[in-house]
This record gives structure tokens, C-alpha cells and sequence, in this order.
């Protein structure tokens, strides 16, 4: 037996049960009455969100991330531990890797931890196909999953993103109104953040009057030095480029290698944009133009939400936050 279960034998509200459960005190006496009866009758006994039958939350909240030693999910880690902090919890943070299988067996360790909610970090962890998402649709059957800029429609399931798909389309945008006419795409995987970018370069290229080349849209290993032999790779191969758009700033980073390494001039003879504005945009000459996906304010906003749902208020299942561009050396608009 679940919460839903109850909800339903009760008939209140999914947000009714979890006051009761958490003790809020905006519930008359007889719906506590009503919906304690039915736990009683189901046999259900809540876990972490039992506040209001002696026990106490764990104040714990669990949070996955792919991988630490990634710039952009580091910087998200230090927000949603500092947030979750501030407002008196307590984080469990497991590395996981890419692997499904190893995803799962994470997520099943910090519900055995008895966490009050568990944050997954990253768009990494929604796949392309349903059933690889289903454990994740189970899980939330007990405790919210939040999800910091990766999107999934289920109950319990609240997502925080940025818009990737109109940052991506306004960035090459603008490398075409600046005068470039081949923007070569370099992206790293086929998370749900990617694919969206990846959307957002494909619209742009159409809009912009130029036919869409396969041959310009170059998935790559997310490391600097394999960006810079797959563009010099891609350019004795006959590939023309005049502009790179990176789905990462460390390949933009590879972008900036390559035209060291080819006597390009940055930007005149070819334009960079990265993304996320991590430190690395600010590691090279010139520095980075790149897309501030706004990691600060996806996590604030994530923990806000996810107390709302603890409390039992009504919430948004799905916030979108907007970026930014930050031009810097390697664009001249």
C-alpha cells in the first residue's frame, strides 16, 4: 500500500494525505480522522513522511549524480547541499555513472536509507526508452524524485530545466546573423538535455536558410583534446566550418586547441560558443562565449519545490528556467 492508495480509499487528495501524514495543521479534525482510519484499515504505515504518528522525517534527502568530477555537476552538487542546508536537511550524495543498472542499484540504496526524497542531478538519468525509466516511475510511487534539468511526466516526479532547446537555437542564431554560414554542432551524448540542444541547432540551421548537414553535427567523447582531433579530423576530411557551437564548454575548450593548432584566428576566422558557463569559459584565450544554463538558480528552485511537496502543498510539476548567453573573446556580435 502506497499514499495513492490511500488518497483514493479516502477520497481527499493525494496533498491531503501528506498533511496529515506531516502533521500540518491545516486539516480539519475529522479528515485526519478519516484518512488514519483508512491507513489503520489498509495496514499502511508510512516511512519518512510519518511526522504525524510519533516518528520522526529523516531529514535526509538523497542525491545522484552521473559524475562529480564534471564542472557544471559540481557546481549543482555544492548549490542543492547548500540550499537543503539552509532549510534543515541533511544530503546523501551517490556517484553513479552512466551504467542503468548501476543508476538503479543507487537508487534503491538511498531508499533503503529511508530518505525523505532523492534529487537526481543532471538529464543522464531520463532515456530514451520508457522501460529504462521505469524504475524511476516506481520509486516515486514511495518518495518525490526531483529532477534538476532532466524532464519525466509521473506521479511524484517534479522537474526543473532549462529552456536547451531555445538557448541552442538563439546561439547559432546569432553565429549565422553575424555573418558565419557552416556551424558545426559538437555534442557529447543523447541525454534528454541533448537531444533537446541538438533540436534547438537543427531549427536554427532551418530558419537560417541553410540546408541541414549530417556531416556538421559531430557527436565527440566529452574531452578537450578528442574535440580537437575530431575537428581537425572533420577539416582534412573537406569539411568546411566557420563557427563551432559546443552542447559543453570542455569541448569548446577543444575548439579553441584546434584553432591553436590550424593558425585560426578567434573569432575572425572561426567563432566559439560553449555551454553552461562553467569555469572552463574562463580558462582559455580568448575566453568563451557561452550559454549560462543558470545552475544556481535550477537548484534553488528544485529545493524550493521539493519543501513544498514536503509539506504537502500544491506545486508545479515541471518549472523552466531561461538562460543566458555571456559573450565573451570567441564571438564577434
Amino acid at each position: 500500500m502506497n499514499i495513492y492508495d490511500v488518497s483514493e480509499h479516502a477520497r481527499v487528495s493525494i496533498a491531503t494525505v501528506s498533511r496529515v501524514i506531516n502533521g500540518n495543521p491545516n486539516v480539519s479534525e475529522k479528515t485526519r480522522k478519516k484518512v488514519l482510519a483508512v491507513m489503520d484499515e489498509l495496514g499502511y504505515t508510512p516511512n519518512v513522511f510519518a511526522r504525524s504518528l510519533g516518528l520522526n522525517t529523516m531529514k535526509t534527502i538523497g542525491i545522484m549524480c552521473a559524475d562529480s568530477s564534471d564542472p557544471w555537476l559540481a557546481e549543482a552538487i555544492y548549490y542543492l547541499e547548500k540550499e537543503l542546508r539552509g532549510n534543515g536537511y541533511d544530503s546523501l550524495l551517490c556517484c553513479t555513472g552512466h551504467l542503468p543498472e548501476t543508476k538503479k542499484k543507487y537508487l534503491e540504496l538511498l531508499r533503503s536509507k529511508r530518505v525523505d526524497a532523492v534529487i537526481l542531478a543532471g538529464s543522464h538519468y531520463i532515456e530514451e526508452r520508457p522501460e529504462d525509466n521505469a524504475y524511476l516511475l516506481e520509486a516515486a510511487r514511495d518518495i518525490p524524485i526531483m529532477l534538476v534539468n532532466g524532464y519525466l511526466e509521473g506521479k511524484q516526479i517534479y522537474s526543473t530545466v532549462c529552456d536547451d532547446h531555445a538557448a541552442v537555437y538563439d546561439a547559432a542564431s546569432r553565429l549565422y546573423r553575424s555573418g558565419r554560414s557552416s556551424v558545426l554542432y559538437l555534442y557529447s551524448g543523447n541525454s534528454y538535455s541533448s537531444l533537446r540542444k541538438l533540436s534547438g541547432y537543427r531549427e536554427a540551421v532551418s530558419d537560417a536558410g541553410f540546408i541541414l548537414q549530417e556531416e556538421l553535427m559531430a557527436l565527440c567523447p566529452k574531452d578537450p583534446d578528442a574535440a580537437m582531433e575530431l575537428l581537425n579530423q572533420l577539416s582534412h576530411s573537406g569539411i568546411y566550418f566557420d563557427a563551432v557551437l559546443a552542447a559543453e564548454d570542455i569541448l569548446a575548450v577543444g575548439a579553441i586547441k584546434y584553432a591553436g593548432r590550424s593558425a585560426l584566428k578567434v573569432p575572425e576566422d572561426l567563432s566559439i560558443i560553449g555551454y553552461n558557463n562553467s569555469i572552463l569559459s574562463r580558462c582559455t584565450t580568448p575566453e568563451i562565449t557561452s550559454v549560462d544554463n543558470k545552475a544556481e538558480a535550477l537548484c534553488i528552485s528544485t529545493v524550493n519545490t521539493l519543501m513544498k511537496v514536503l509539506e504537502g502543498e500544491e506545486t508545479e510539476k515541471k518549472t523552466v528556467i531561461t538562460t543566458e548567453l555571456i559573450k565573451r573573446g570567441t564571438t564577434n556580435f
